[in-house]
Formats: structure tokens, C-alpha cells, sequence
């Protein structure tokens, strides 16, 4: 009778102990950088249709914002750069010119420039010379 009630108080003590548990899995998943594929699906299909939209209104061919956005799947670049193209036609917007280079791809190395070398010789030179101009030019007067 004894073992009955602490079988059953047992169980209820390590399902009350496993429910914060459970319910916190999102946590979880999120802690560890897993993602459910649905989620993801959605998320890089937005993502891909805000790229496509953003890519057409900068003046940038569907191409080339294929290989800049390699990551985002093509269907959903294609269809927010088609429906940002019947938006601008419609009101008839210009396209805008973008300020920035596109970034770079994910996984490819930034390219390194070449820096010019700094002639430290060169440099002594130029500041008497901007000194000594100057020194040559009439002061102004006050009135």
C-alpha cells in the first residue's frame, strides 16, 4: 500500500523536476546554435526576399546578387527583386545608387591592399616649406 503511494509520488516528484526542463528546449536549442529547419526556412526566405527587393532598387542585376548572396536561396531573391521591380515601375522610382561596395560573401578573404611606403624624408621636407608659406603671407589687419 506504502510502495503504491511512493511509486506514484516518486514519479510525480521526477516529472515535476523534468517539466521546467522541457518546457525551457527553445532555450536550449537556442544556446547551443541549433535551429529548427522550418524556422530557418522561413527566416532565410524573408531574408532573401528583402535582398532581392534592396538588390533591384540599387540598380544591381539578379546575377549578381545570386553570387553576392550565395547563402540565401535564389527563389526567394528572385521574387523579392521581381516585386520590388513592379513597385518602382509602377510609381516610377529611380533606382538608388548604392554608396557601399556589396559585402563580401561569406567564407572568402577580404583582399589585401598594397600600402604605399611613407617616405619619412619627404615628409620632414614638406613642413618647412607650408611653414615658410606662411611666413610669406601678409598678416590681416583689423579695422
Amino acid at each position: 500500500m506504502f510502495a503504491n503511494s511512493r511509486r506514484r509520488l516518486l514519479t510525480l516528484l521526477i516529472a515535476s523536476g523534468l517539466l521546467p526542463g522541457l518546457s525551457a528546449c527553445d532555450l536550449i536549442q537556442e544556446k547551443l546554435g541549433l535551429e529548427n529547419p522550418a524556422a530557418k526556412a522561413a527566416r532565410l526566405t524573408a531574408e532573401g526576399q528583402a535582398v532581392g527587393g534592396a538588390c533591384r532598387q540599387s540598380g544591381r542585376a539578379i546575377e549578381d546578387c545570386y553570387s553576392i548572396y550565395s547563402w540565401l536561396p535564389k527563389a526567394a531573391i528572385y521574387e523579392g527583386w521581381r516585386d520590388m521591380d513592379g513597385y518602382m515601375r509602377e510609381n516610377k522610382l529611380p533606382t538608388v545608387e548604392p554608396q557601399l561596395p556589396p559585402p563580401q560573401a561569406p567564407g572568402t578573404r577580404k583582399p589585401t591592399r598594397a600600402r604605399p611606403a611613407i617616405d619619412a624624408e619627404a615628409g620632414a621636407r614638406a613642413e618647412p616649406q607650408a611653414a615658410d608659406a606662411k611666413a610669406d603671407q601678409p598678416a590681416d589687419k583689423a579695422h
